[in-house]
């Protein structure tokens, strides 16, 4: 027998048919042992037997057997059977033990009684029919009941396992996406819960890995391809320099997609390991800011940076300093000549909000939500020729999401405006942990 199931409903109705047995058959016991009835009973064979002999008390416990289904039998203080002239001597030396004990013997228990005189005894023997005259239709309805309650339960307890059964195979044959789904409150329905969120990460991390891997082979065989012919045009001997120069820039594209595909992997790396710390953002934004001078100088641009209050919140600073530097680079690398990136920082309704905003043509509406995709990028004004390769705004939308936040874009008519929302940490929490 290897059902769960199985096991515990027998286990069920073992246990209910011995106590359903066992207590119907004490009180029925206990209900023969009545010391008024035994008396009355008593009394009733000695008048006998003292007015009729034999006759009358055979006649007394022909009545007895008829009325109460039992045998009767009086003896004197010897244990002389006065009817049948047997000895009954065993019986008065067991009519001190317990009537459980007297069950678990080899005779029928029977139920002693002596006179106040000690003359007689009477012994009330039950009949023999095991069952008959302590089960009643009463009882079996009630066990009947007891034993379907019994399988409900049985079911009840078993039925999550199973169903977390099929969903460990579904999962073990590659179908990542294979949930139990419970809602119980209990111990089972907290395993589910944990086999779902463990699921849940084991999937995450596998398409991550399985994205990052087609992203590499996709990604490096365009730069390696040029890189291949630079050399071999380099070996030819006709302008040198300028195939030398272009094995840098393509040496040096290989550099930056290396680093920020691993930006990506630490990105949607394990959640739990994420840093935490208080964070003055507004300080961060102004390092950033200060930091990307030298961009927008070569680019022909400025870039201002406007804040309001202090804003501070629980993180990890350069995975924030990521997320930041990628939304502004992303700014300048498409604002025109002579133009302004705005770069500013509020807080509102317990959040922080920084918004970085520039005045170039903007995108399509229909790729405005695809602007955070890895690799994603919008016709000419997202080509490789202008430096990008898709993942500066994936790694920031990663990176605000592992702090429980949210970024957006929309066209700003002119340029583009994305917006970084982030839970703020209140006053009183940054004294405490101050």
């Amino acid at each position: 027998m290897n059902s769960l199931f199985a096991k515990i409903l027998l286990w069920f109705w073992c246990t209910l048919a011995i106590t359903l047995v066992g207590s119907a058959f004490l009180s029925a016991l206990n209900a023969s042992r009545n010391p008024r009835l035994l008396t009355f009973q008593l009394e009733e064979a000695r008048a006998a037997y003292e007015s009729g002999g034999r006759p009358a008390l055979q006649a007394f416990m022909d009545t007895l057997a008829r009325i109460y289904d039992a045998k009767g039998m009086l003896t004197d203080e010897n244990g002389h059977d006065l009817l049948t002239n047997q000895d009954r001597s065993g019986l008065i030396r067991r009519a001190g033990h317990h009537p459980i004990l007297t069950l678990l013997g080899d005779s029928a228990p029977e139920i002693p009684r002596a006179a106040d005189d000690g003359r007689y005894w009477f012994f009330i023997v039950p009949h023999p029919k095991v069952g008959s005259w302590f089960l009643t239709p009463d009882h079996l309805f009630f066990f009947v009941a007891a034993v379907m309650l019994c399988y409900w339960f049985a079911l009840h307890l078993t039925s999550p396992v199973r169903a977390l059964q099929k969903a460990v195979e579904r999962f073990g044959r590659g179908d990542l996406g294979a949930r139990v789904g419970s809602t119980r409150r209990d111990e089972l329905g907290q395993l589910a819960r944990t086999f779902d969120r463990m699921a849940e990460r084991t999937e995450t991390l596998l398409a991550a890995e399985r994205r990052l891997l087609l992203d590499i082979s996709h990604e490096l065989r365009s730069p390696l391809a040029r890189l291949g012919v630079a050399i071999e045009l380099a070996r030819s001997g006709d302008d040198l320099e300028s195939h030398l120069n272009r094995i840098q820039k393509e040496s040096d594209r290989l550099n930056s997609l290396v680093g920020e595909l691993l930006q990506v992997t630490r990105a949607e790396g394990d959640p739990s390991l994420l840093r935490r710390e208080p964070v003055r953002l507004d300080e961060l934004l102004a390092v950033v800011v200060e930091d990307a001078g030298i961009e927008t100088a070569a680019h022909g641009c400025r870039i201002r940076y406007t804040t309001r209050v202090p804003a501070t919140l629980d993180g990890d600073p350069e995975l924030l300093r990521r997320a930041l530097e990628n939304v502004i680079r992303n700014a300048i690398r498409y604002a025109p000549r002579d133009s302004d990136v705005e770069v500013s920082l509020e807080t509102a309704n317990g959040s922080v909000v920084a918004t970085v905003r520039d005045y170039g043509p903007g995108v399509p509406e229909e790729s405005v939500q695809r602007l955070f995709d890895a690799f994603y990028r919008v016709g000419a004004d997202r080509s490789r020729n202008s430096g990008g390769i898709g993942l500066g705004l994936s790694i920031a939308r990663r990176a605000i999401e592992l702090h429980r936040g949210t970024i957006t874009a929309r066209n700003a008519h002119p340029g583009l405006e994305v917006e970084m929302r982030l839970p703020a940490v209140s006053s009183g929490k940054v004294q405490a942990g101050g």
